[in-house]
């Protein structure tokens, strides 16, 4: 038997009880002290417990000193029932939190400029025969690495892991900030999908909601207006409590809400050897300061290995980034909607695509700083938003080819949706939508598949594509059609060029190419010659080429 100490900070409640299956759910009072904080010790035998707290609220909404129950607001696990006990894990007379052995810290992971960025919905990603909607899990991740390497990308991002009300919706509604979502698994079977990602060389990304918290959150019955902001400060986009970033205890010398986000960060990456964040929301949170204190306490619990802190900042600006802003990269909306309204049939500009494939000609200092993508989990899959606009069959496939080689040629940080690198038609929903992998036996679907692993391929392998030199060097306004040369001082260069018109090219020529000799058509697998600096070939109409030399 060991003592184990439970503390609760609540520094403006009058009283604290603690409520536990361990003494038959008869509150227990604890003793404040001076620093905010409730605190008992309780002598226990190795196991697991569930507990909870009963406090004095100081909540405007409840009346005056009402007494609530509540869950632990820094509990690691959550059963799943009504009263929302956290679980309480002893082990060896220690608190354990999801008990495991890491084995692949030493993996060597991906840096900033080399990454292919996966993103994807847990409970969507298992997939099954149509109309089948059980649930996928962090296990059931585990066996998709396989065909995720053999894909090319080298990072995962998950939408939130953190415990949510419900078993359906993404996540971004979070209760508990430190637990694992028990539909997804338990923090042990977390930890071994992250360490299974690491096996396959692949960072994995963190989900961040720190914005707004769901409206039952522990911290909220506790004392709302010392975490969150009374009323919300911007009520067209308000999710729940939003956090005050800029409360200050004068009494404590802290701000709870900076205090109880930093706490967050801390716990995900020392316990479960996340590689990066990406912050959901932060234009709303519209607090710099915070963020950046956030960003250097990831990055320092991290230690040495690459990290990476990426804000959804809509619409993008290069202000919310390095050099000057807070985070490593913002995701880049506006290259969603540009190359959405491409491959839909709107009306093209070149100036706006051209803005897109170069970052740096919007203030953005590298391709570094920017996430860019065809579609998320905030919008249609590609397929969906080009089938909308009524192309369907093989024109469709040629729109989302189009797409790929503009989305893994682009100067910026490549990320993929889940299921698009195959063709998935779906819309947004946060309804279950489970991947239809069947589609793989598509001979178009086949296709565009093949694509997307040569063209991640020569991204990965061709270090043009890591830079940020870039030259469009011919652009056909009357089509349209442009050509733009990626290169680096080492002699590597990538020449993509881009038929964004329903025409048939017949020995089109190209002038202006960098250098004559023989080129490969790297998405056809063959060889073309180049002389005089005009390369000539045939393009069908909507079609994409990459030349590599």
């Amino acid at each position: 038997m060991s003592t184990i100490p439970f503390e609760l900070f609540a520094p403006y409640n009058n009283e604290a009880f603690l409520v536990a299956d361990f003494n038959h759910w008869e509150p227990i009072a604890m003793t404040k002290g001076e620093d905010g904080y409730f605190r008992i010790e309780v002598d226990l035998d190795d196991g697991r417990y569930l507990y909870r707290f009963e406090i004095t609220s100081k909540s405007w909404f409840y009346e005056p000193d009402q007494r609530v129950q509540i869950a632990d607001p820094y509990a690691t696990e959550i059963d799943d029932t009504e009263d929302q006990n956290a679980i309480l894990e002893i082990k060896n007379g220690k608190r354990v939190i999801g008990p495991y052995e890491w084995k692949n810290d030493m993996t060597p992971l991906p840096q900033d400029h080399e990454l292919i960025i996966y993103e994807l919905l847990v409970h969507d990603f298992l997939g099954h025969n149509p109309g089948d909607l059980t649930r996928g899990k962090f296990t059931d991740i585990i066996p998709k690495l396989d065909y995720l390497t053999d894909l090319g990308v080298n990072a995962i991002e998950l939408l939130p892991v953190e415990e949510y009300p419900g078993e359906n919706g993404w996540g971004y509604n979070p209760r508990h900030f430190f637990a694992v979502e028990s539909s997804y698994g338990t923090p042990t079977e977390y930890k071994q999908m992250i360490d299974a990602c690491h096996g396959h060389g692949m960072r994995v990304f963190k989900d961040g909601v720190y914005n707004h918290a769901e409206t039952s959150t522990p911290l909220a019955q506790i004392d709302h207006d010392y975490w969150f902001h009374h009323d919300p400060v911007d009520a067209e986009n308000n999710w729940g409590p939003e956090f005050n970033y800029v409360k200050y205890d004068e009494n404590l010398d802290l701000m709870p809400a900076r205090k109880f986000i930093g706490d967050v960060i801390g716990h995900w990456v020392h316990e479960y050897h996340i590689d990066g964040i990406r912050f959901d929301a932060v234009a709303q949170l519209n607090n710099f300061d915070a963020l950046r204190y956030f960003c250097e306490k990831g990055k320092e619990i991290s230690g040495e290995k690459p990290f990476t802190l990426i804000a959804e900042y809509i619409p993008d600006d290069p202000e919310v980034v390095l050099p000057d802003g807070p985070t490593d990269a913002c995701w880049n909306e506006s290259f969603y909607f540009a190359i959405k309204d491409i491959v839909t049939g709107a009306e093209i500009d070149i100036d706006t695509l051209c803005d897109c494939i170069d970052p740096r000609r919007r203030g953005y200092e590298s391709g570094v700083r920017i996430v860019n993508y065809l579609c998320t989990h905030d919008h249609n899959q590609i397929m969906a938003d080009i089938g909308h606009a009524g192309i369907q069959g093989e024109a469709a496939f040629k729109r989302a080819a189009m797409g790929a080689v503009i989305l893994l040629t682009a100067i910026g940080i490549p990320m993929i949706w889940a299921g698009q690198e195959f063709g998935h038609y779906k819309d947004k929903s946060t309804e279950p939508a489970p991947i239809d992998w069947g589609l793989l036996d598509g001979e178009d679907n086949q296709q565009l598949l093949q694509l997307y692993k040569a063209l991640i391929y020569l991204r990965k392998t061709n270090s043009a594509l890591h830079g940020n030199d870039i030259d469009f060097f011919h652009i056909d306004p009357g089509l349209p059609l442009i050509a733009y040369n990626r290169w680096n001082g080492e002699g590597a260069r990538v020449v993509t060029v881009l038929n964004l018109s329903d025409q048939y090219l017949g020995g089109y020529q190209i002038p202006g190419m960098p250098v004559d000799g023989t080129w490969k058509d790297w998405t056809h697998d063959c060889e073309v010659q180049v002389s005089d600096g005009t390369l000539q070939i045939d393009l069908g109409e909507w079609e994409a080429k990459v030349f590599v030399i």
